[in-house]
Parts: structure tokens; C-alpha cells; sequence
């Protein structure tokens, strides 16, 4: 027996100095209690709840519940979502690359999208796909996501099409290799004059600096030398993009901005030798949707005495997340840091009174008289802080402009809602759907200088948003220039490209008349 014991023994020595345990003892013999709650609780459930229960769609509603506890930034992605927010935030998606439009029966081309094998192989807008590798989609009402999953596929893998040409009334048969098709999150560049330029960015993806970096070095080619950055309405994405874009404006050892974590854990970063326009003037456009990483180049361009910020209060996010797996396929973005701009401010918003009270200061701004007038905005003066050549910031709510532009009316912000909402969109095609033939005779040049919409298509268009199923009630007369504005852009954007769109949008833009006029 003692012998026996004492084999027991050398054994155990000899297997335990070949294990590495790392946790403390309390951490190794103690359970989390709460932890064992929950999973006890969802195994009840489970195996003896009197119905049968979907745990899955439990443990979802539970971990939305818990990440709502936290701040607004905080999300739960769904497995079933975790592709399309990859391919956002990538910037691009493996597929046949067409915009298009579920018109009446039938998929409908807007216009194959520019980098995509659609445009390669010659499909065009109006164009109706009326078979995907044997499967009808027409006459059945499909919904776009359902019709997306049919055109979408592995990289290099075929979808063989037949396509119906309203233009000419012939049938198509063509394969479509499946490529990777961009993502534009610069929506458009041009000079504004001889020595302005204009980069609008619409979002922070993996491809946003190579597509800033194109377009910069464009427009400096052009003899650039002052350029117009806009941000406005852009929501942010991944910090990284924003500083390397703001790596271009500063000089070499410029601070861009600092994170630090709840154990105090601060790490800077510095601007490097590497920006292209560090000696031209830049001037920022924000808004009260401009966030998070649009706030990170604002503040930072701001603090060290870069350029110039135009527009209104920025939206306020100061939060920096970080996207971890859940093993299942789904994934949380946890709020791992805050960020602060060179002088040490915090930009975030208050989130106290939860997410609807959160997501909805526009609101109170708009009943404040904050949009129409900087004077309404409320500052604390314990949040007050001083760039190195003595300028005046504040923190605790989004960036305060150094040129303040108040929103337009009432009635002219819907109309830039209807852009969003895409009425504008599907009305121009459906117009143009009728006749393609009318606009043959126009260039990109001859319709920019010479075309105007007509009382005809203003007429249909009014008619088109009173439909009732769409009933909206606006003082069409009242914003007749604008709407016709807003045609003439859209018409652009499907005959020739967002560019030459976004650049008649932009002709009577407040804020860059103020830049002009500066």
C-alpha cells in the first residue's frame, strides 16, 4: 500500500510540472455564478419548457439586451448579417455588379456599375434579367434580397443570364463571370475652380484611402492647391482609414489624436512624413450626421490649426469598438476605448437616458434653434480647450464648426431625403425606362451646360409622390428649382456617372458658396 500511494504521488508531481496553468487559484476553482445563471437558464428552457422554443433567437434577444446596458455603440451582429457588414466595410462584394430596381414584375437595370463585369460585357441600363442559371425571376414578385442571393456567388464562378433589351426588344443570352465589384466610398472629385478641388467620402471602408489617395492625387495633377473635403452625412468606419487620411493634411509629428481604455492604457498617433497636402488649405464639411471617424479628421485638422471646418455640430461620437467573434458565425463590436482629439478633448455625447433618447437629438437641435444658429449651442466651459495658436474648442458633444452654415428649411431637407430614400431614383428610371431614346442626342458636356427639366417632368414627378401608397406631402411649387436641381442630378447619374451628379447638386450648396465667396 505505501508503496502504491507513493507511485500516486511521483505521478501526480510528474503530469502536473507539464501542465502551464496561467490562472490563479481562485479563478481556476471558483465558478461565475452569473455566468452559470444564464446558461442554466437557457438549458431549461431548452430541454424542459412545455414548447418547443428557438434558444437561438433567446440568446440573441439577451445579448442585444445586455450590449443596450452599455452605450449606443456597443451592437450584436447577427450571423445572417455578419456577411453584408463585411462586405461595407470592405468595400467591395463578389457578384455580377448592376444597380438595379424590382420594376413591377421584373429585375430591372439602373446601370451596371463601373469596375464590375456587367460593364465589361455589355449589359445596359433598362436592360431586364429574366433567367439566372435556369431559374425564372420574373412574374413572381421576388423580393431584392431574394434576387441579390441568386446573382451573388464564389469569386470566378458563372451565372448564365437571359436578358430582355427593351430598347431594341431583343433577347440576350450571356454568361457573367462573378467578380469582385466595388463599393465607391468616394462618391465623387472635381475641381471647383482653378485651384479648388472636391472630394466628398461617404463612409470609412477598407478601400477609402487607396480610392482618397486617387482621387487627391488627381486633383492635384490639376494644379490643386486648396481642397474641399466633405464629410457631411458620412457615419465613420474604421479608425485606421481616418488616420492615414488625416496623415496627408498634417506635417510629420502632429499629433492626429489618442485612445485610452479603462485601465488608462493611452496610445497616441502621430502624423508621419508621408502626407501629399500638408502645405495646401483644407477646408472640412460636417453636419449632424458626421461621425466617428469623419470627427477624428475634423478634430484633428481643427486642434492643430489645419484648414478650416464649415458646416454645423458633427454628431458626437467619441467611442472606439472593436469586432470580436462569438463562435456561432455572429459577432459583437464592443466599445474598447474612447478616442480625444489633440488637445485632450472628448467629443462623445452624452448616452445616459439610453439609446432612443441617444439617436434622437436631432430633434431637440432642430427645436433648440442649435441648426439655425450658433448661438443656441450649449457650451460648458469646464469642456473648454485652446489649440497652439490659441483658438477656442470645446468638447462634450460632437465639433463645433469654424464657419457655421444653418440647415435649409424644412421643406428643402425633405427634398434631400428624397434622394436617400430613393423616390428620386426610381422615378428617373421609370422615365427613362419609357423612351431611352430622347437623351441619345446629348453628351456629358452638351446635357451639363444646356439641359433642363421640363414643367412636364416636374408635373409626372409630383404626381409620381402622391401616389398613395407613397403620399408625400410637400410644397412642390414652393422648391420647384430645387426638385427640377435634384432631376437633373439624378438623370446624370444614370445616363452617365455619380461624379457629374454630384457636381450638379452641388452648384448652389450653401457651404461651398460660402467657400467660394470666402
Amino acid at each position: 500500500m505505501p508503496f502504491m500511494i507513493g507511485l500516486a504521488l511521483g505521478l501526480g508531481v510528474f503530469i502536473g510540472g507539464k501542465l502551464n496553468f496561467t490562472d490563479a487559484p481562485s479563478r481556476l476553482f471558483t465558478a461565475n455564478s452569473k455566468k452559470d445563471k444564464l446558461n442554466r437558464l437557457i438549458d431549461y428552457i431548452e430541454f424542459d419548457y412545455v414548447d418547443a422554443v428557438n434558444t437561438d433567437s433567446i440568446v440573441d434577444v439577451t445579448v442585444n439586451q445586455i450590449l443596450e446596458k452599455l452605450d449606443p455603440h456597443s451592437v450584436y451582429i447577427p450571423k445572417e448579417h455578419m456577411a453584408d457588414e463585411a462586405e461595407k466595410m470592405k468595400g467591395d462584394f463578389v457578384g455580377i455588379g448592376v444597380s438595379f430596381y424590382m420594376y413591377k414584375d421584373s429585375l430591372a437595370i439602373i446601370k451596371p456599375i463601373e469596375g464590375g463585369p456587367s460593364a465589361d460585357l455589355g449589359i445596359e441600363p433598362g436592360d431586364r434579367i429574366l433567367v439566372a442559371n435556369g431559374d425564372t425571376i420574373y412574374g413572381k414578385k421576388y423580393a431584392s434580397e431574394t434576387v441579390v442571393g441568386r446573382l451573388k456567388g464564389l469569386a470566378n464562378t458563372k451565372v448564365d443570364l437571359t436578358i430582355y433589351r427593351k430598347t431594341d426588344s431583343s433577347y440576350h443570352q450571356i454568361k457573367i463571370p462573378r467578380k469582385a465589384v466595388p463599393i465607391k466610398s468616394v462618391d465623387a472629385y472635381y475641381m471647383l475652380n482653378d485651384s479648388l478641388g472636391y472630394i466628398k467620402i461617404n463612409r470609412f471602408a477598407e478601400s477609402t484611402y487607396k480610392e482618397f489617395k486617387n482621387a487627391l492625387d488627381v486633383l492635384l495633377d490639376q494644379q490643386m492647391t486648396q481642397l474641399v473635403l466633405d464629410l457631411r452625412d458620412n457615419p465613420g468606419g474604421y479608425l485606421g482609414i481616418a488616420e492615414q487620411i488625416a496623415d496627408e493634411f498634417l506635417e510629420d509629428d502632429k499629433l492626429i489624436l489618442f485612445t485610452k481604455n479603462k485601465n488608462g492604457q493611452v496610445e497616441e498617433t502621430y502624423a508621419t512624413e508621408a502626407g501629399e497636402f500638408e502645405h495646401g488649405h483644407v477646408y472640412v464639411l460636417i453636419n449632424e450626421q458626421s461621425a466617428s471617424a469623419s470627427e477624428i479628421i475634423a478634430g484633428a485638422l481643427q486642434d492643430n490649426d489645419k484648414g478650416t471646418i464649415v458646416g454645423r455640430r458633427s454628431f458626437g461620437k467619441g467611442l472606439v469598438q472593436r469586432e470580436m467573434n462569438l463562435g456561432d458565425g455572429s459577432a459583437v463590436r464592443l466599445t474598447i476605448s474612447r478616442y480625444y482629439t489633440p488637445t485632450g478633448r472628448s467629443i462623445q455625447k452624452p448616452y445616459g437616458n439610453g439609446n432612443q433618447d441617444y439617436y434622437h437629438e436631432f430633434r431637440r437641435r432642430w427645436e433648440s434653434g442649435e441648426l439655425s444658429s450658433i448661438d443656441s449651442i450649449k457650451v460648458a466651459d469646464s469642456l473648454k480647450f485652446k489649440t497652439p495658436n490659441g483658438k477656442i474648442v470645446y468638447g462634450g458633444g460632437g465639433i463645433i464648426p469654424d464657419w457655421f452654415i444653418p440647415i435649409e428649411s424644412n421643406g428643402e431637407a425633405s427634398i434631400d431625403m428624397l434622394e436617400e430614400s430613393g423616390f428620386l431614383r426610381y422615378f428617373i428610371f421609370e422615365h427613362l425606362d419609357k423612351d431611352r431614346n430622347r437623351y441619345n442626342y446629348l453628351n456629358k458636356e452638351t446635357f451639363v451646360a444646356n439641359y433642363v427639366p421640363d414643367d412636364i417632368l416636374f408635373s409626372n414627378f409630383i404626381e409620381y409622390c402622391q401616389v398613395p401608397t407613397r403620399q408625400l406631402n410637400l410644397d412642390f411649387y414652393k422648391y420647384e428649382n430645387k426638385i427640377k436641381r435634384y432631376l437633373k442630378a439624378t438623370i446624370a447619374s444614370q445616363l452617365f456617372d455619380d461624379n457629374t451628379a454630384e457636381m450638379l447638386l452641388n452648384l448652389d450648396d450653401p457651404m461651398l458658396q460660402r467657400i467660394l465667396k470666402r
